[in-house]
């Protein structure tokens, strides 16, 4: 079977005209690139060249042989350096998973502003609250809440634990009021995740560092977040929400706090990558991106309770 490497050689010899310059070239030994050269003749049971103490002169095989080969050899070595040089530039596809809400907390005009930045990117966003198969879904990044569970992936900690809070809106509080003890919860309907029974319950942190858990009465829950968002914006109820996720509409008195004393730690958020070695140089920078973005924006928007 035919050595690629040993053909590269052939045509490198070929072109500079001698094994000694041809060597100085590439690094090696005359000898050893001409035992590699006599290597390839014997696979192909025929000389290429002859040898002489001045010079090379190709065979008539050696010519029709060199004739196929090198436009081969310079199209994979040409090949090779784009993508070398690929490797440093931030261009190509990233394909990300994220969480479903991801676009809720970051902003678009963002990514519009990256992609300005470097217009032979392409992003590709999977978002869902499901655990992503980076090897198998072909994903180059991905950003979950919460501590990693598989070990099999590289991941880190890119957005510190912030925290959750008690959220409705103005015209449920008008209509039900405004509990001011964790008691009068009880009177109250909760927004909460799916589970079985018309009661949930929630952990909360209360002023004095102490954990609390208070069961709520529920007519609605949703298995995401903005599920219970949208239902708090609704007026069905309070919605226990990451303050990230409330922000915008506590900006607007869409949404109002409840209790602001009690608060919920939050996960925090991770990225993860299929491999520490040979990162890519876009999914390197997307990642640089949100943290950069998130963590500015933690920065503008305190998560201490209003």
């Amino acid at each position: 079977m035919l050595d690629f490497n040993d053909i590269a050689l052939f045509v490198e010899v070929v072109r500079c005209g001698s094994f000694a310059e041809a060597g100085r070239r590439m690094g090696m030994a005359p000898n050893t690139l001409s035992r590699r050269i006599q290597g390839l003749e014997q696979a192909l049971g025929t000389r290429l060249l002859q040898r002489s103490t001045r010079k090379l002169v190709l065979t008539a095989a050696g010519e029709q042989f060199h004739g196929r080969c090198v436009e081969a050899v310079d199209t994979l070595g040409s090949a090779g350096v784009d993508l070398s040089m690929g490797s440093q530039e931030i261009a190509g596809l990233v394909r990300i998973a994220a969480p479903a809400d991801f676009f809720h907390f970051f902003e678009t005009e963002w990514v519009a502003e990256f992609l300005e930045q470097h217009p032979k990117l392409r992003l590709d966003f999977i978002l869902s609250d499901a655990k992503a198969d980076l090897i198998g879904d072909r994903i180059d990044v991905a950003f979950r809440g919460g501590q990693p569970q598989d070990s099999a992936y590289v991941g880190r900690q890119i957005l510190p634990s912030g925290y959750g809070g008690l959220f409705a809106s103005p015209a449920y509080l008008a209509a039900r009021g405004t509990p001011e003890s964790l008691q009068q919860l009880g009177q109250h309907e909760g927004v909460c995740f799916s589970q079985q029974g018309g009661s949930a319950s929630w952990s909360l942190v209360g002023p004095d560092g102490v954990d609390v858990r208070v069961e709520v009465a529920t007519r609605f829950s949703g298995n995401t977040i903005q599920a219970l968002r949208r239902a708090a914006l609704a007026g069905l109820g309070i919605a226990l929400l990451p303050s990230a996720i409330a922000r915008h509409d506590l900006a607007t008195g869409a949404l109002l706090p409840v209790l602001p004393m009690y608060r919920r730690p939050g996960r925090g958020m991770h990225v993860l990558y299929p491999s520490r070695r040979h990162l890519p140089l876009a999914a390197a920078a997307v990642i640089d991106l949100v943290t950069e973005r998130l963590n500015a924006a933690l920065q503008r928007h305190d998560e201490s309770p209003p």
